[in-house]
């Protein structure tokens, strides 16, 4: 199910909405982000539309007025998907399908097709069609298209059984044996986990695309997947690095993103579960993009979801080479400053007085302060570590000077 052929970029128009939850600039932020996962799907965003509305419509989640434009827009371009930035019910897709007359996406669904197409190995496929057989099944109604040819033999359809129950059957027979065999795969990583020995485990968590698979080929000297582009790892890689002469394990996991669909965080427990598992994790922040306090806040809220948020953890603060702080006019005695503003000095300063955070401030392509980097992580371990085993201390001393 989760085969993507080679294609050319679909002509998309992305819809998102203003409402008290969400002001102008949220949602310009928010469309942005969709603008960017829909060109990692393979999309090339047209235009955008956007509507001031408190309570979304039941039956087509924006208002028939600006429904009826976006329909005019799509027909007089060719537009051949529409996208919305919220998970739409099935009764909406199927409603907002009838009007616009052209294949309807929610965030929900432009995520589940990027990672059908990021999924390399048996298990990340496995999650991942799972997440997609979970959900599909509730948009089944109208779609008369079969995932696969009908059962046959005596006693397997009921009798008048129509086409869309033999869909549903199919789907949900597909569902229980892809959770039966992540069940066995489950129960093989716990096994292979176990097997790891009394190493320090740390994992590398962090917001989708900011720079985790790059720090884990550096401090790693391996060779992890990385691309500029949204959810470039899915799969967990494990590597053993040793600093000083301190041995421990580093594993990179799947980035976060806010609206992370539900379905993909039962479907990658397993991945999870080397967050869960880790003695130290490794937040790794986007340092230049203009809202990457709220990543941060995005990535703690999965990790509370998790119950990982009380492990020890390093705020690693990539990308300082690209930061670019947005100048005021010194002549400009109303505009209030923000963290938008400050330079790198100034938002350092201000994280390193937040109490008990430990944080370093890195470029992982240019290695800039990586030996800060390197000293920081040594001591988080070195302090789980000797916890651990109280009579290695003397083996590890304080500082990489000894080295």
């Amino acid at each position: 199910m989760i085969e993507k052929k080679s294609f050319d970029f679909e002509k998309t128009v992305l819809v998102g909405v203003i409402n008290l939850g969400q002001n102008e600039e949220k949602s310009i932020e928010y469309l942005d982000e969709l603008d960017f996962l829909t060109l990692t799907a393979g999309g090339k965003v047209i235009n955008r539309f956007t509507q001031k509305i408190d309570i979304p419509n039941p039956k087509t989640f924006i208002g028939k007025g600006k429904l009826f434009e976006i329909e005019s827009f799509v027909s007089e371009n060719n537009i051949s998907t529409v996208i919305f930035d919220d998970e739409l019910s099935p009764a909406q897709q199927n409603n907002i399908e009838k009007i616009l007359r052209c294949k309807i996406l929610d965030r929900t669904g432009l995520i589940l097709d990027i990672f059908a197409q990021r999924a390399k190995t048996s298990y990340a496929r496995t999650q991942v069609e799972l997440a997609q057989y979970q959900y599909l099944l509730p948009r089944l109604k109208g779609l008369w298209t079969h995932l696969e040819r009908q059962k046959g033999g005596i006693g397997m359809r009921g009798p008048g059984e129509t086409e869309i129950e033999t869909d549903r059957r199919i789907v949900r027979d597909k569902i229980s044996l892809l959770k039966k065999k992540l069940t066995v795969i489950d129960k093989q990583m716990s096994t292979q986990r176990s097997n790891r020995g009394d190493l320090v485990r740390v994992a590398l968590v962090g917001y989708t695309n900011v720079g985790k698979s790059t720090l884990m080929n550096v401090i790693s000297k391996s060779n992890v997947f990385a691309e500029n582009k949204l959810f470039a790892t899915l799969d967990t890689t494990v590597r053993k690095v040793v600093i000083g002469n301190l041995p421990f394990l580093i594993s990179d996991t799947v980035g976060f993103i806010r609206k992370l669909p539900t379905q993909l965080i039962e479907s990658f427990k397993s991945t999870l579960d080397e967050v869960q598992e880790a003695d130290l994790l490794l937040h790794v922040v986007d340092v230049s993009h203009p809202n990457f306090e709220d990543h941060i806040d995005s990535v703690n809220q999965i990790l509370n979801e998790i119950n990982s948020r009380d492990k020890p953890i390093l705020m690693v603060f990539n990308k300082i080479d690209i930061y670019t702080p947005y100048l005021l006019d010194p002549d400009d005695l109303i505009t209030k400053k923000t963290n938008k503003n400050f330079t790198i000095e100034e938002i350092e300063n201000s994280w390193l007085n937040r109490n008990n955070i430990k944080t370093v401030f890195i470029s992982a392509i240019k290695k800039d302060n990586f030996q800060k980097f390197r000293e920081e992580t040594y001591k988080s371990v070195r302090e789980i570590h000797i916890t651990r085993f109280p009579y290695n201390n003397f083996l590890y001393p304080e500082g990489l000077d000894q080295y």
